[in-house]
């Protein structure tokens, strides 16, 4: 019987630490998404820069990728101009240590020089653990239809 309640405890005080090192997680993640929107919506080259992996793989919902360079030079040189950036939702999960998948739908405008751009995106990012901070790894998005495009 000892072992049991043991067992229950052990069970129950992991679970809860679980539950709060998630929580601490998805708070910093949040706040470094934010602040990567941010970043994007007022292109800071260094802000950018340190939020994005080296390793960045950016595809765009029109299929067009993008690399930490050349997605930076976007950004700071305004080829693209992103004048709104609101998430509909977005939730993390962490499948491994240093690994969190972000997913959700954002609402999205966008300026360019083939023109303004309005649409509710369906995406899944990678944000990877690097060196103690959360760099913005990957993204892949896909534009919904209206109809789906309502929360």
């Amino acid at each position: 019987m000892k072992s049991l309640c043991f067992t229950l405890f052990f069970l129950t005080t992991l679970g809860a630490s679980i539950l709060r090192a998630d929580e601490t997680l998805t708070a910093a993640l949040t706040a470094a998404d934010d602040a990567r929107i941010t970043a994007m919506r007022n292109p800071d080259e260094s802000t950018l820069a340190a939020a994005f992996s080296e390793d960045l793989r950016y595809t765009h919902s029109n299929g067009l990728v993008d690399t930490k360079a050349t997605f930076l030079d976007v950004l700071v040189s305004g080829k693209t101009r992103y004048l709104n950036y609101d998430h509909v939702e977005r939730s993390f999960t962490f499948p491994a240590p240093g690994i969190a998948l972000m997913n959700g739908r954002a609402r999205v405008r966008a300026e360019t020089a083939k023109g303004q751009m309005d649409s509710t995106l369906s995406y899944l990012a990678v944000w990877r653990n690097e060196d103690g901070e959360w760099k913005f790894l990957a993204w892949q998005s896909c534009r919904l239809p209206p109809e789906e495009a309502k929360p």
